[in-house]
Parts: structure tokens; C-alpha cells; sequence
């Protein structure tokens, strides 16, 4: 029995640049327990030589109701 990917992809997800180097991201994903909640990511990436480094995130979760609530940053 062959498994399949588990992987979730984003409800949606847009860039603009902000700097020469720097790129603003937000993406937002359904909720894991409730899937009508939602996931808001928003991320500056800057790219650094051939590499990218997130240099700032907040996620937030929105419930179905539309109440909002900062998840703890990730380590």
C-alpha cells in the first residue's frame, strides 16, 4: 500500500518587492483543525547572494467567526 503525499498547499500566496533586496510575502493556508480557519503568514525574505534569509514573519489564525489571534513564532 503506497502512501500519499501529505503536503498542503496554500489557499493563496502573493509577493511584492519592497527594496532592492528585500521581498514582502503573505500567505494563507487552511486551518489543520478547523478548515474553515485560516492561516495568515507574512514573511520579508532578502536574498543574499544566491540564498534567501526570512528576516521578519508574523502568522496569524483566523477563525471561522473572523476573530484573529498572533501565533507564537516558530524556533
Amino acid at each position: 500500500m503506497s502512501k500519499l503525499s501529505s503536503k498542503s498547499h496554500p489557499i493563496a500566496r502573493f509577493y511584492t518587492r519592497i527594496s532592492d533586496v528585500d521581498f514582502l510575502g503573505i500567505t494563507i493556508w487552511q486551518g489543520k483543525t478547523d478548515p474553515k480557519a485560516e492561516i495568515i503568514v507574512a514573511q520579508v525574505r532578502r536574498k543574499i547572494g544566491d540564498s534567501w534569509e526570512t528576516v521578519g514573519r508574523i502568522a496569524l489564525y483566523r477563525t471561522q467567526d473572523g476573530s484573529y489571534s498572533k501565533l507564537p513564532d516558530r524556533k
